[in-house]
């Protein structure tokens, strides 16, 4: 089915146009038009199978244009999700009025507070602060027409239980939901059960769901010989785009220290850096000013950027289960994508471990000799 053939507005349908969207995906494709009957929704989806477009779309259509209070409102798990979110759905209405505002900590709650007042169309944002600006008056909720809920299951397991049931009683009760979640566990139907009203399932497809689309590798390389194996993998493969993953935040900034004085383009992003740089970073990487992140695992939870062709994964992660969030950031939206883990000779179980969860083959790789680059 292609956009274009939806009951929505011509404004939308120019800003998907110009986002390159024509043919939906399936998820989109079962949910859209589902929910622009006014049905409710749980999706089964993973971030990269075009969910955001799923609950996005029909959350524009029912704003009311003469109506300056927020009609729409999206929680996420993550600031970097939720500034994602908000990036996406302004690119959708970029030909309307629409007007959205992204709500979260770690940055200054005078300005959130201003552009309420000011009026805005849509929130998007984290449970805390979404909560802190209700219990201020700041947020007003009488006026939400649709809310959405992403990556529920990540939130329960974060521990915002509380938080969510709070803001889904706050709400109207004739609002519409939308819950997404990459599994639906008994807690996401618990809660699902005590707030979602004859809800509407959709699944992504499974190919959607697994990681046949990402071309899966692994090198034997010695820890001190990483550096170098590094780069003669950027330049054999012409890598110019690519997250590179390790274990340690010391390891991401040294790592990054080689890659600037080796002469490439490349910042770190993890969990010590303030919002505002690890914003700036990804900001720089998904402009392209930048081709290579380095970054942490806890930073591969709620990245959603599209086209990144390349993982690599410096370090094995800790834990067997952290190597599907690193991999995922690949292969998004229907496109192929290529992981390289590099593998100490020490390390031969904990790859095992890796293969036997992944269902898929992992491919020994080996570079050309040295001499011949």
């Amino acid at each position: 089915m292609d956009f274009k053939d939806l009951q929505i507005s011509s404004e939308v349908k120019k800003g998907l146009a110009d986002r390159g969207f024509k043919d939906m995906f399936p998820i989109q494709e079962q949910s859209i038009p589902q929910m622009l009957e006014g049905k409710n929704i749980i999706g089964q989806a993973k971030t990269g199978t075009g969910k955001t477009a799923s609950f996005g779309v029909p959350m524009i259509e029912r704003i009311d244009w003469e109506d300056n209070r927020v009609q729409g409102l999206v929680i996420a798990p993550t600031r970097e999700l939720a500034v994602q979110i908000a990036e996406d759905i302004l690119s959708y209405g970029k030909y309307t009025d629409l007007r959205v505002l992204m709500v979260y900590g770690g940055v200054s709650i005078e300005r959130q507070i201003n552009e309420l007042r000011r009026g805005v169309h849509i929130v998007v944002g984290t449970p805390g602060r979404v909560i802190d600006h209700m219990r201020r008056g700041t947020f007003k909720t009488k006026g939400i027409k649709s809310l959405a809920l992403d990556e529920a299951d990540r939130m329960l397991d974060m521990g915002f239980i509380d938080d969510i049931e709070y803001i889904l009683r706050s709400t109207p009760k004739d609002k519409q939901i939308s819950l997404w979640s990459a599994t639906i566990d008994e807690n996401t139907r618990k809660l699902s059960r005590k707030y979602i009203d004859n809800p509407v399932y959709v699944l992504a497809s499974e190919d959607e769901i697994t990681h046949e689309a990402i071309d899966q590798k692994y090198m034997t390389v010695a820890e001190y010989e990483k550096f170098d194996t590094l780069q003669r993998l950027i330049d054999y493969l012409k890598i110019d785009r690519a997250i590179l993953f390790c274990r340690r935040r010391i390891t991401v900034d040294r790592l990054t220290s080689q890659l600037k004085r080796a002469g490439y383009d490349a910042e770190a992003i993890h969990g010590q850096l303030s919002q505002s740089r690890r914003e700036s970073v990804l900001k720089q990487f998904r402009s392209g000013n930048i081709n290579l992140m380095v970054a942490t695992e806890v930073a591969a939870r709620g990245l959603d950027i599209n086209e990144v062709p390349h993982i690599v994964n410096y370090d094995v992660p800790d834990d067997p289960f952290m190597y599907f969030h690193r991999i995922g950031r690949t292969a998004r939206a229907g496109k192929k994508g290529t992981a390289i883990t590099f593998v100490t000779p020490e390390q031969g179980d904990e790859l095992a471990r890796i293969a036997a969860l992944t269902g898929t083959a992992i491919k020994k790789m080996t570079l050309p000799p040295a001499f011949l680059f």
